[in-house]
């Protein structure tokens, strides 16, 4: 009886509290409108407490629609994605008295809008007016989503809101090999038949299939996943083998075509030998606006892939380098392969269309026309930007047939529009950034920012060319846009692949084939065979006029110490071993071979090192046009003594600047007053002391400057002086130092880190890390990073000197782990 009672109080207790709840609550309604017509448009909107709670609306107009999305990565709790989708109807939310902050975006072309609203007594009704910045439907340009996982129902509210024209949501789902799609794991239940037309421009095809196999018969063996995009009928074929389900839809249904998802799955170097016109993901499921999440790979990147240095995890920007260079590699095979993009939406924390694949269409929009566009390439993907680029007037795609005695150029015209400034673009030939495109950032009249560039291009072998962008984000979260290929046929050549590519896709496909063995099918196992004998066939690209413009032979007791220097401690592959010293591939592969036993235990490193670099691998990553050529005479490699932490290379020094004008250059970009002069100034070599690292040049008029760098217990020490052995005065002596970071780990992206400066110290904080690199010199010039690079600059400038004087500046080099950067900085200004 006492127990009864007290549930009843409980009860009425509760009661009273909802009650006393609802009484409080007020309605919060929204209007969403375009700024120029102001007529209400769809939106994705986001509604926060000032306790970080998420509230989600509902529609308010029977006609209307409201769809909830509340995703939280299972790894990273941070990585999350809260918000509702409307329709073009006003909505509403119940909310108690207090602070909130709403945003509402659409898409990728309106600019978004934040405010915070305090709700007291009244309810509160507000209308949101967004700005559109970009019209790319009206340049005949329409985007859509080829990874999604929704429901039909939700796709008709998301398109809208999102703009996106097309969407292909993976209806069919299965994860188990010899699972026909139709009875996959994961299918939606009911899957219509035909175009779904939300809008004469904006719809949606209902079936299309994922295979993501992670089970093969009893074993739970991961292979990857391959989707088949715009198929009429269900497929009834399981997998692995692969090739009976490809051919049976060239024979049966050949508008149904391949996405190959992301190359990092352990199987998938076996697809684009199998479905050699397939698409690949440039943006891809786990290329997210909030933070990342995934930050290990399935795949070890290689060593001339960024990042460099072996990794096998990082961020958000390694994983879209790592995305992009795979590509690169699959393109240098001859394949030709147009891009898409694709989110995952419905599975991940990420807005539909987050990542998206623009096509051109050269007439009103059609789903037919879309697709058979996308097929061929004429595209381009983005995560924010707008990128129109034209090439001899011809969209992506084009392939253009050339003789090699053609030397007129292919120019290039480029349009590129975005919400915030771009950081900078790069014209890429053959997966080299061969030119730094320096974006204008003109402000457009509705405050978007826009750049417009014509360049050109001399081919000089089969290959193809591509055109890319960045933007950089407050948030650290760089957006970027990426064009589709342009193919090119000099003297009818096949395509010739670097050597260091050709052996990573047969070490992937051999590894993968030891891994699968007596777990996949006899068939199965064929196809691996035949992607080895396409990847064998493959012709290897003649670099014998590179690498004698590369390459320093050496005796055999100095050459075994740059072997080491080389192959031990930076890794590098045969390609960089040869390019370095000349030597055949077959023995450098072999000397690769013979100190297998000798590398560094990088896991559990703690101790400074330096090095002379030995060339052979260009230590930039961008802006390689203005660093041709570069000298290794100058440039000393610094480990940092961090577990697996790669090395940063540092030209001491890269430029000095004098009253007479360039004195000196350690590289070919710009003429120093020697080349003026057709005086040619001879190679030399780092010495090495007990410590460190000397080097002494001459010039020609007497000019004598020393580089000296010693190892400290956290860095390096640096010292160079300079002699004025003319008979002139020498004055405005400015001096580039540059800390290159391409090879140092969690540092090596083309984007602004998190970085301090204070007088004459830059400190830069590595991506997902506590790590810092601090440098300084003095007497100081000035500060400044190059994130195309990338690298850090602390410039010094000598003190004007008179003939026989002798005059010096002084730099050091910090790695220090920690939170207190700034108390580091004070207690290292302090020594220095």
């Amino acid at each position: 009886m006492r127990r009864q009672l007290w549930s009843a109080l409980l009860i009425a207790y509760v009661g009273i509290l909802t009650n006393y709840a609802n009484s409080q609550e007020r309605t919060l309604r929204v209007n969403v409108v375009d700024a120029d017509s102001n007529e209400p448009i769809a939106a994705r909107l986001y509604l926060k407490t000032d306790s970080d709670r998420w509230l989600y609306f509902s529609t308010d107009d029977v006609e209307g629609s409201a769809v909830r999305y509340e995703k939280q990565n299972w790894i990273n709790k941070n990585s999350v994605e809260f918000h509702t989708t409307v329709s073009s109807h006003p909505c509403s939310a119940k909310v108690s008295p207090g602070k909130y902050v709403l945003t509402v975006e659409r898409g990728k072309t309106y600019f978004p809008h934040s405010q915070q609203i305090n709700v007291t007594t009244n309810d509160v009704e507000i209308t949101v007016s967004l700005k559109r910045w970009a019209k790319p439907a009206a340049h005949g340009w329409y985007s859509g989503d080829t990874h999604l996982h929704r429901t039909i129902d939700e796709l008709k509210n998301v398109i809208l809101a999102e703009e996106l024209n097309v969407a292909l949501p993976l209806t069919n789902w299965v994860t188990t090999s010899g699972t026909a799609p139709v009875a996959g794991d994961k299918n939606l239940t009911v899957i219509p038949n035909g175009l779904i037309k939300v809008t004469d421009s904006h719809v949606i095809w209902p079936r299309n299939t994922e295979y993501e196999i992670f089970t093969v018969g009893e074993h739970r063996h991961t292979l990857g996943a391959l989707f088949v995009l715009g198929h009429r009928d269900g497929l009834d074929l399981g997998v692995p083998p692969w090739r009976p389900v490809i051919e049976s839809l060239k024979n049966s249904d050949p508008n149904a075509f391949f996405d190959f998802d992301k190359l990092d799955w352990p199987f998938a170097m076996l697809l684009p030998t199998l479905a050699s016109n397939g698409l690949y993901e440039l943006s891809n499921n786990h290329v997210w606006r909030t933070e990342s999440a995934f930050r290990k790979w399935n795949t070890k990147a290689p060593a001339y892939i960024q990042p460099p240095y072996g990794a096998a995890q990082g961020g958000h920007r390694q994983w879209i380098d790592y995305t992009l260079g795979m590509y690169y590699t699959l393109l240098n095979c001859g394949l030709r392969m147009p891009p898409t993009a694709g989110t995952a939406n419905g599975v991940h924390p990420v807005p539909a269309g987050f990542g998206r694949i623009y096509v051109h269409l050269q007439s009103d929009f059609s789903f037919d026309a879309w697709m058979a566009g996308l097929k061929q390439g004429r595209s381009f993907v983005t995560t924010g930007p707008m990128l129109y680029v034209t090439s001899d007037s011809m969209d992506p795609g084009h392939v253009f047939k050339r003789a090699s005695t053609h030397k007129e150029p292919i120019p290039i015209h480029i349009n590129v529009i975005s919400e915030s400034k771009l950081s900078y673009g790069e014209l890429l030939v053959n997966g080299r950034p061969e030119v730094l495109l320096r974006p204008q950032n003109n402000e457009t009249s509705v405050g978007a920012y826009q750049s417009e560039l014509n360049i050109s291009l001399v081919p000089q072998r089969s290959g193809w060319f591509a055109v890319r962008f960045w933007e950089a984000r407050p948030d650290g979260q760089s957006r970027f846009a990426h064009s589709a290929p342009w193919y090119v046929e000099v003297d009818d050549e096949p395509v010739q692949i670097h050597e260091h590519e050709k052996s990573y896709l047969l070490s992937r496909v051999t590894e993968e084939m030891q891994r699968s063995k007596s777990i996949v099918s006899t068939e199965a196992m064929q196809e691996y065979e035949h992607a080895l004998a396409f990847y064998q066939s493959l012709p290897i690209l003649d670099d014998s006029e590179i690498v004698k413009s590369t390459a320093r032979e050496a005796i055999a007791d100095d050459l075994a110490r740059w072997l080491d220097n080389m192959i031990v401690n930076h890794r590098f592959t045969a390609t960089e071993v040869r390019l370095a010293t000349g030597l055949s591939l077959d023995d450098a592969h072999e000397a690769i071979q013979s100190r297998a036993h000798k590398s560094v235990n990088e896991a559990t490193n703690s101790t400074v090192r330096i090095l002379p670099y030995p060339g052979g691998r260009h230590p930039r990553l961008g802006f390689l046009d203005g660093a041709v050529n570069p000298q290794r005479e100058t440039k000393v490699s610094v480990f940092p003594p961090w577990p697996n932490g790669g090395y940063v290379v540092i030209d001491v020094p890269e430029a000095i600047f004098s009253n007479l004008g360039l004195t000196y250059l350690a590289h070919t970009h710009i003429p120093t007053i020697w080349d003026e002069r057709g005086d040619r100034l001879p190679p030399l070599e780092w010495s090495e002391t007990d410590d460190g690292l000397i080097v002494e040049r001459t010039l020609p008029n007497g000019i004598v400057f020393r580089s000296e760098v010693s190892r400290r217990q956290s860095g390096a020490w640096m010292q160079l002086k300079l002699k004025n052995g003319s008979d002139k005065r020498l004055t405005g002596l400015r001096v580039q130092i540059c800390t290159m970071l391409k090879g140092a780990v969690g540092f090596n992206v083309q984007e602004e880190l998190e970085h301090v400066i204070a007088d004459a110290f830059v400190a830069v904080r590595g991506v997902g890390s506590d790590r810092w690199i601090i440098t300084a010199w003095q007497p100081l010039n000035r500060v400044w990073t190059n994130p195309p690079v990338p690298c850090i600059h602390s410039d010094p400038i000598f003190p004007d000197c008179e003939p026989g004087e002798t005059v010096e500046v002084n730099g050091e080099i910090w790695f220090y782990e920690g939170k207190d950067v700034e108390g580091e900085i004070k207690r290292l200004r302090a020594q220095f």
